[in-house]
């Protein structure tokens, strides 16, 4: 390294510290910030984010992008400087006044959303969504695409994928996840699902769900866990690494996958080589890399009879009452019940992805002009018809459900069926790696995974890009073959299915 390298490194790191300080105003936000802090609030990250990227794109960064490049730089240092080079070129183009209206909009919209969403009051919500939309597009014209405005939003949350990527992936889902919702729809196996709804102590619940995540390898000493209406996971430091999950006395499972999965995230945060905190090697790859980990840990392990051959029993001995009549066979059945449901979070892991293939065709439509935010409601209903044969009774169960719109996170909503396809193909090659795997889990030995995940993903970094780092792992390009494969095992044989 050199003078110019190490320059540039405690620019990144003194904008990751604003970063993080955003992080924590957020976190507030979303769980003890008092209601009227609203107004302040926005203005607050405005003012941080607006400070983040003057700084971020100072001349003064640039000259020691530049001088970094002309240094002798050892494997990690230039996976910086790529990483560094590449978000600086990208940010340089945004004004900083659009950044700092953006960042506002985001959170007053935030404070609306949780007023609308409950008083099912699309009408108040839409003027944001509308704004939020605007400043999206003007983000998009600033830093260019390749085809449509959609673009530029997914390389925010995945780097190097576009939206025809995209769309071809849904193609190939498409066929094989309506023929496997049908042919479950048909068969005569209905799991029992009556204990599911019953009355399930929040005390109790958050203490079965932190057992849980600490059995992951969580370090609940360098995170938390608290509430919020939208479960999140997000991180001030690898020591400082915030979960928070909701709670329904009748709905023990969405606390407790939700849980996992936002564990799943904080394990991720958690991995990371404290030694590069702050810089590209101690970040992660892309969101769509992020959710293959919450979706690994909260589907495939967490729904997996392995996993319950061991948590059962704790689960029976913490609501006795509950579940006295209930047996662990009916337990994992009803919690990999395929009904098609309203609300995207309470999916199944079989109609899940049609939940993001309806969300990914609005947004799509949304920025290439052909859909107003005044039609979002009636075109949501019909295309839940379409996809999932329901319609939603109101806005509050349809078009308002999801915070991500709120935030103007658009382009964010791929990255979760991404994340499902990295889960399979990730899944397949540490089973292989390590035979005895599922022996582990069924005895509680989680730890052994957590590891594997550690050294061959999490610190790595942004090392590769996402579609190179699926090739290292797996030795294999991204595909859908491999979730379709588990989805068609797992659920063949709850259902007695046959597949070729």
């Amino acid at each position: 390294m050199g003078a110019h390298y190490d320059r540039m490194i405690a620019i990144r790191r003194e904008v990751s510290e604003i970063h993080a300080a955003v992080s924590l105003m957020e976190w507030d936000q979303e769980t003890y910030m008092p209601r009227k802090g609203g107004d302040a609030r926005s203005r607050q990250l405005a003012t941080l984010s607006g400070i983040a990227h003057a700084r971020f794109t100072s001349d003064e960064m640039g000259d020691a992008i530049h001088g970094a490049a002309t240094e002798r730089l050892n494997e990690t240092e230039r996976v910086n400087l790529r990483e560094i080079a590449w978000s600086f070129d990208r940010a340089r183009r945004v004004p900083t006044p659009l950044v700092k209206a953006f960042a506002e909009t985001g959170s007053k919209a935030v404070e609306v959303w949780r007023e609308a969403r409950p008083a099912n009051d699309f009408a108040t919500f839409a003027p944001w969504i509308a704004r939020l939309v605007d400043l999206r597009k003007e983000y998009a014209e600033a830093v260019g695409y390749a085809h449509e405005p959609y673009d530029a939003l997914l390389e925010d949350y995945e780097p190097g994928a576009s939206t025809e990527d995209i769309a071809r992936t849904f193609e190939q889902l498409r066929g094989p996840l309506v023929d496997l919702v049908q042919r479950i729809q048909e068969s005569w196996i209905v799991p029992r699902t009556d204990f599911l709804s019953r009355t399930f102590p929040i005390d109790d619940q958050r203490r079965f769900a932190v057992m849980a995540a600490e059995r992951m390898g969580f370090d609940a000493e360098a995170g938390r866990l608290d509430v919020s209406p939208h479960p999140f996971c997000t991180t001030m430091s690898v020591h400082d690494v915030r979960l928070t999950t909701r709670y329904s006395e009748t709905m023990p499972a969405q606390s407790l996958f939700g849980v996992i999965h936002e564990a799943g995230h904080g394990l991720y945060e958690q991995g990371f080589d404290p030694e590069h905190e702050g810089t590209p090697a101690g970040t992660a790859v892309s969101l769509g890399i992020h959710e293959s980990q919450s979706r690994l840990w909260e589907n495939l392990i967490g729904r997996s009879r392995a996993f319950w051959r061991f948590f059962f029993p704790q689960f029976v001995q913490t609501f006795p009452s509950q579940m006295q009549d209930v047996s662990e066979e009916e337990f994992y059945a009803a919690i990999n019940r395929v009904a098609p449901s309203l609300i995207r979070v309470e999916a199944d892991e079989v109609t899940y992805n049609l939940h993001i293939l309806l969300r990914f065709e609005i947004e799509r439509d949304l920025f290439k002009g052909t859909l107003s935010v005044n039609d979002l409601p009636a075109v949501w209903n019909a295309r839940m018809r379409a996809y999932l044969g329901l319609e939603p009774p109101c806005d509050r169960d349809g078009v308002l459900q999801d915070i991500h719109w709120a935030h103007g996170s658009f382009g964010y909503f791929p990255t979760y069926t991404l994340g499902n396809l990295y889960a399979a193909q990730f899944f397949d090659a540490v089973t292989a790696a390590m035979p005895g795997l599922l022996d582990q889990i069924a005895r509680g030995e989680l730890l052994p995974l957590r590891e594997w995940l550690r050294e061959h993903i999490h610190r790595l970094g942004m090392t590769f890009r996402a579609h190179d780092l699926v090739q290292h792992v797996t030795g294999q390009a991204l595909s859908s073959s491999s979730f379709i494969a588990y989805l068609q095992r797992k659920f063949g044989e709850l259902y007695r299915l046959n597949f070729p």
